[in-house]
């Protein structure tokens, strides 16, 4: 229930404990899960204190239990481990702290934890983090590496080695983190998401080298798989050896095998890159040579047809073919007017002959009456009717008189 209180009436501040103890007192036992960050177990002493942090998140909560909880499991258990542990909530009141009081603790075990991951992959599968559309390509020759690893470690050694024997010129920028155990989930996703937000930075490798399965859950965990899967810089998972295989690695746009796998995969070697270059302009030096010997026999060839060779030779034998064909139709032309004008001779000849011009030069002579009819039968004319006379010379007047 909430308490009233006012300036003028406030609570003192071990009414405030005491209330805030017995509301904790009301709350029942709760099984929790975390990873045990400091143990403390004092010679003689018949309680063991230690932490429960929760590896995904910077919380963490103390744990006590009587000795004999803990020898129950001190064989598995120690800093590091991931446990379960059945414990009520105890509010100590002289100093204001709270605790967990455990009754029992229980390691996770490899098999548990394996198939907690393999739920989680289903679910973020679903989600489409780990989609093939969503991988982004990584440049051919990046100017500068982002590198997550631990501190002087074999993977760092073995990703800047490599990486500068491949390619001299390149360059790194180096976060070393905590890559095992309570700190190493935020401080790889600070480290990510930091060289992220450098423009220049072309792509980013997480590294780490092998280990057991607990040892590499902070690479399966979702905080960081989420924060991988917002990175607009291509993310290299490097995790482990081959057979590991973190979340981490579904995640990032590239999976190595290994650390040195990484190098090899993000940095080109510059003698491999020589010696394509080299290749290729042979390459490209005999396809020219052969294009052009290629064209040379092309040309040769052409020159050596005959209308290339001598272009005048088609046009002289036309020549006199063409000669030949003028003459013909000359000689033929020639026959036709001649046929021509001799038909139009004779047909002169005949329409001469026939014309009535020519038999008035015979002396024959045409009478025509005043309306211009000719004159055919002595019926048609009448005494004394002047009639008209046309004979080859010309025309006269003449009268009949019968």
């Amino acid at each position: 229930m909430a308490v009233n209180t006012s300036p003028e009436a406030p609570l003192p501040v071990g009414e405030i404990s005491r209330l805030i103890g017995s509301w904790i007192d009301r709350l029942g036992a709760v099984w929790v899960e975390g990873q045990i960050t400091q143990l403390s177990r004092r010679p003689g002493a018949g309680v063991v204190f230690l932490t429960l942090r929760d590896p995904s998140y910077d919380i963490s909560v103390s744990v006590t239990c009587y000795r004999q909880v803990f020898d129950a499991v001190a064989d598995v258990v120690g800093e590091g481990a991931r446990v379960v542990v059945l414990a009520k909530p105890e509010w100590y009141a002289p100093r204001g702290q709270l605790s967990l009081r455990a009754a029992e603790i229980r390691p996770v075990g490899v098999g548990e934890l394996l198939a907690r991951l393999e739920q989680l992959k289903k679910t973020l599968t679903a989600e489409g983090l780990f989609a093939p559309e969503r991988k982004k390509p990584l440049p051919f020759l990046p100017q500068l590496i982002g590198l997550v690893c631990g501190r002087a470690s074999a993977a760092e050694r073995d990703v800047l080695e490599n990486a500068r024997h491949r390619w001299p010129a390149v360059r790194f920028e180096v976060r070393n983190v905590a890559v095992q155990g309570v700190h190493a989930v935020p401080q790889v996703v600070q480290a990510v998401k930091e060289l992220d937000g450098m423009e220049d930075v072309d792509v980013i490798i997480v590294a780490r080298g092998g280990g057991s399965v607990e040892d590499l859950l902070p690479f399966s965990d979702e905080q960081l798989v989420r924060a991988v899967a917002g990175c607009r810089t291509p993310v290299v998972s490097a995790i482990g050896h081959e057979p590991d295989n973190p979340l981490l690695d579904h995640v990032a746009d590239l999976r190595a095998s290994t650390p040195t796998d990484a190098a090899k995969k993000v940095v080109p070697d510059v003698g491999e890159e020589m010696e394509r270059v080299r290749m290729l302009r042979d390459r490209a030096r005999r396809c020219a040579e052969v294009f052009v010997e290629r064209e040379e026999r092309g040309l040769a060839h052409a020159l050596a047809r005959p209308s290339i060779e001598d272009p005048h030779r088609m046009i002289d034998e036309r020549a006199d073919h063409v000669a030949a064909l003028l003459d013909r139709g000359r000689r033929t032309l020639g026959h036709l007017l001649d046929r021509a004008d001799s038909e139009l001779t004779h047909t002169h000849a005949r329409v001469v002959a026939l014309s009535p011009a020519a038999t008035l030069r015979r002396g024959y002579a045409v009478l025509q009456r005043a309306d211009g009819h000719v004159v055919r039968d002595p019926e048609e004319v009448a005494q004394g009717e002047a009639l008209r006379a046309r004979v080859a010379g010309g025309e006269f007047t003449v009268r009949v008189d019968v």
